[in-house]
């Protein structure tokens, strides 16, 4: 039962991976995603991970950080973004199915054609819910000549945006998933305290810091609608396949372009707020108020990725790798 629970989380959080996906350093180098109770932090040199295990204690690993987008042509706008995507999906699969195993117990590793296999249905079910289902029902709504009209690609970046919205909020009334929602939230406090120079220290403190931030990755996923109404169009018109096809050839475009968007929304931060508003106002799904319990989980996630040795409470349990 409990492997079957696992999977199921596993499954249900890479569906829906960027909508805790880790943020772009900007100013600072760090970012975060929640995992399975628990937190994964980036600092500049290494990633972190922390876990509350069963027994209360935490479960603490660290491994080098080496951006792929630090060379070579993924350098470069637009490919660092896709660099930067597939890098925290690759990552946080690995934190993902790690913190399954040590919150929920498991006593097995998940093989590689498990962890293939939960990975190729989730991008399945991806494709098919937030690709193909919003080109049928458009198909349906406008009429079959809608891909060469802004009204029809307009209402295309709608209904995905809608079934995104919707999706988000049905696995929030699951209680797993609120508990990683509450992750969420503890990760984007550490991270907002930390980015205003607040004494990482005092949880009081921590705790009034906001739960949203303008480079989470709900805000990105709604920036990805939003410029694949443009970028869509120059596939023209054509049949259902054709429109199915070449939005997911157009993809890795959308999410270059879209990436490229939040980076310079960080890096101004006054113009980003305004653009970024309408993005930060789904995070009122996505994340959740955390107890000092989950907060105190994402400091130490902090304090191991930027290296930092802090006073934080409770001596915890510690595994290097």
């Amino acid at each position: 039962m409990q492997g079957i629970k696992s999977h199921l989380v596993w499954f249900l959080q890479l569906a829906a991976v960027f909508a805790t996906l880790a943020h772009e350093p900007a100013k600072l180098p760090v970012g975060g995603q929640a995992v399975i109770e628990g937190v994964l932090m980036r600092g500049r040199e290494r990633w972190a991970l922390a876990v509350r295990e069963e027994t209360g204690k935490l479960f603490e690993k660290v491994w080098p950080n080496v951006p792929w987008a630090s060379a070579g042509v993924w350098r470069f706008p637009v490919l660092r973004g896709l660099a930067t995507m597939a890098e925290m999906m690759t990552v946080g699969f690995k934190a993902l199915s790690l913190s399954a195993e040590v919150a929920l117990g498991e006593d097995e590793q998940v093989s590689w054609w498990e962890m293939a296999l939960t990975v190729g249905i989730a991008l399945l079910f991806v494709a098919a819910l937030f690709v193909a289902f919003p080109v049928w029902l458009t198909d349906r709504l406008y009429g079959l000549d809608w891909g060469s009209t802004w009204g029809g690609r307009t209402l295309e970046g709608a209904i995905r945006a809608a079934v995104f919205v919707s999706y988000i909020g049905f696995i929030g009334l699951w209680k797993d998933m609120r508990r990683v929602f509450e992750y969420h939230g503890a990760e984007h406090k550490t991270i907002n305290a930390y980015e205003a120079g607040l004494p990482m220290d005092n949880l009081e403190s921590l705790m009034k810091s906001s739960r949203f931030h303008t480079r989470c990755g709900t805000s990105f996923l709604l920036v990805v609608v939003a410029v694949s109404i443009v970028v869509f169009a120059l596939a023209g018109d054509g049949g259902i396949w054709w429109r199915i096809g070449s939005r997911i050839l157009l993809l890795p475009l959308v999410i270059g372009i879209s990436y490229e968007i939040i980076r310079a929304s960080s890096r101004f931060p006054r113009a980003g707020r305004w653009i970024m508003c309408p993005t930060l106002w789904l995070q009122y799904l996505t994340t959740r108020e955390p107890d000092e319990s989950q907060l105190r989980v994402a400091l130490k996630a902090l304090e191991l990725a930027l290296g930092e040795k802090k006073e934080m409470g409770p001596a915890s349990a510690a595994v290097e790798g």
